[in-house]
């Protein structure tokens, strides 16, 4: 059903799951099982902790600072690989890539480099970093609970990096070998004046933010995509020709002018603020805030008026940061600009503006502008912090990962990294769904002996060596996933493998580690792993341009793994 329907996984394995129920082939309650599995409810968790990353700014931390500026695709593809290795090494790597997407994004278009040469790199990066310990994926958590369920004891935190981080070096040299020449020139990375209005916003430097002291260019603001520096004002002297090395001072204004996606990256910027101080006297907090669009009418109160004469921000608690005009920029300062009908405003406004003036005759057409708001920079070491409390409790023994995983979560809502709203946006609830269910049919499997005699045939082809056991173990558990989900594959397999092993009797654990190394290491189509299908559509990318890049890379960590597995767990 999932590879000849368009039917979505989750009603797929939840409707499977039903069918097992209704026909009482085993007990709801072993059917069920899924929904308390500490490896479910351990990646639930994660989702959280990636939440308040995202919220305070730290995964555009690591992409800006880490990644820097490059014109080079070889290069930006390993200054992006790298950094998303490590993090996904210890955050879920689906909401890394959820996390990191965006400001990837936005920094392929600052920099003039096509979307697709840098997201599938991504996703093949959180894949292969998230092998490296036991919370990198969903898969690895689920395979490990699986595993305790059968009374074993729990893997530790880098117990399978000795195959993992070989794997990941693999990767990484295969990509920057041949992911230039292999990846197409597709998606957003030139697409930057879709939209044709232009404004001028003037920006103020903080006096004692961040960037006082730093060049232009150190500061971010020389190669801002759709937006250029047209002057910078000190006091009286005023610059025009504004060159990369010119230090900021405190107070500096800025003169910006560009569209409005751009006007929204400079508004994230660290360190500047519009310049108008009316932004100041707005009763929300800056981070409850949004941008928006307004039309004005020709019935609107502050028409034929200046912005400051109108009142602009007692009438509509909002203020004007910037006017576009026929498209075109008015380089008047705001609040001296006099509005005519038909003006476009770029509005600072408090949360309910949108819908409290979108039938207003004062406005031809509002809208609110997609990803605006500003991050809790404030709260980016608590995050950070954490997070790395998280580990170290983990990795010394102190804490299982569904304890600390459940800790963590809760001190990103308690400390304000992420609200609990932020934090219930943040979970996937259909990868919650898909895993769950598997557990459920995978457990169907095991108690009706179906596992079993789908491992007596295995058997029959393996004969009596563990080695070709344990490579159609791999096979099969990499099929499975990259025609229906990684942890659907996990969770499947995993039944049919302690099938094998009993019967064999020999050591379980080099079958748990090749089904997390198989399962997670799904590169060669797009459906296979959920990163992929995340990049898939803002990639522009076709289906084969995961065979064929994937496929070779597949095959790479196929051997490494079935080399060195049967070296560090003998069977």
């Amino acid at each position: 059903m999932l590879v000849f329907t368009a039917a979505s996984p989750e009603i797929v394995f939840l409707g499977g799951l039903t069918v097992v129920i209704a026909s009482q082939i085993i007990k709801p309650a072993e059917a069920l099982v899924g929904f308390s599995n500490q490896g479910m409810l351990t990646v639930a968790a994660l989702y959280v902790v990636a939440a308040g990353l995202k919220e305070t700014g730290s995964i555009q931390f690591v992409v800006n600072k880490l990644i820097g500026h490059s014109k080079n695709i070889r290069r930006a593809q390993m200054r992006i690989m790298a950094p998303v290795m490590v993090v996904s090494a210890f955050i879920n790597n689906t909401p890394v890539v959820a996390s990191f997407m965006p400001a990837l994004q936005e920094w392929a278009r600052k920099n003039r480099i096509p979307a697709s040469k840098l997201l599938i790199p991504l996703s093949y990066a959180a894949i292969l970093g998230g092998t490296c310990t036991l919370i990198g994926t969903s898969t690895n958590l689920i395979v490990n609970g699986l595993l305790m369920a059968e009374g074993h004891v729990s893997l530790g935190l880098f117990e399978q990096a000795v195959v993992g981080v070989p794997c990941a070096v693999a990767g990484f040299l295969y990509l920057s070998a041949f992911g230039r020449r292999l990846l197409p020139i597709r998606g957003s990375g030139f697409d930057t004046f879709k939209n044709p209005k232009e404004y001028t916003i003037e920006m103020i430097v903080d006096a004692d933010g961040p960037l006082v002291g730093k060049t232009v260019e150190e500061a971010g603001l020389r190669n801002l995509a759709g937006l250029f520096l047209v002057e910078v004002n000190r006091g009286e002297q005023i610059m025009i020709a504004v060159e990369p090395g010119e230090l900021l001072q405190g107070n500096d204004r800025l003169i910006f002018a560009g569209v409005v996606s751009s006007i929204v990256d400079l508004q994230k910027i660290k360190g500047i603020n519009p310049a108008t101080d009316q932004v100041f006297e707005l009763e929300s907090s800056k981070r409850e805030r949004l941008l928006a669009e307004a039309v004005v009418s020709s019935t609107n109160p502050v028409y034929g008026k200046t912005i400051r004469e109108g009142r602009f921000r007692n009438i509509y608690d909002a203020v004007v940061l910037a006017v576009s005009r026929n498209g075109e920029r008015v380089k008047e300062k705001v609040g001296d600009i006099r509005l005519k009908e038909g003006d476009t405003l770029l509005l600072e406004a408090n949360p309910g503006f949108v819908e409290q003036y979108r039938n207003s005759k004062d406005f031809y057409l509002i809208s609110g502008i997609a990803n605006s708001g500003q991050p809790k920079y404030e709260k980016t070491t608590i995050a950070w912090s954490v997070l790395a409390a998280m580990i170290i409790a983990v990795a010394a023994g102190f804490l299982t990962m569904f304890q600390a995983s459940w800790i963590a979560a809760g001190a990103m809502i308690v400390t304000g990294c992420c609200n609990a709203s932020e934090a219930m946006e943040s979970i996937d609830w259909t990868v919650l769904l898909v895993i769950a269910a598997t557990l459920g049919l995978g457990n169907a499997l095991t108690l009706s002996g179906a596992a079993s005699v789908i491992g007596a045939q295995i058997l029959l082809f393996a004969k009596t060596s563990p080695y070709l056991a344990l490579g159609a173990t791999y096979v099969i558990t990499w099929i499975l996933t990259e025609t229906v989900t990684n942890s659907a594959a996990a969770a499947l397999t995993f039944p049919i493998a302690i099938s094998i092993a009993f019967t064999m009797d020999i050591n379980i654990m080099p079958f748990v580690i090749v089904i997390m190394m198989a399962a997670s290491a799904s590169l060669s189509t797009p459906i296979g792993y959920q990163t992929n299908l995340m990049v898939y559509g803002p990639g522009g990318y076709k289906y084969t341009d995961f065979t064929k890049i994937g496929l070779p890379l597949n095959l790479i960590i196929a051997a490494i793994t079935l080399i060195l597995v049967p070296v560090f767990w003998p069977f």
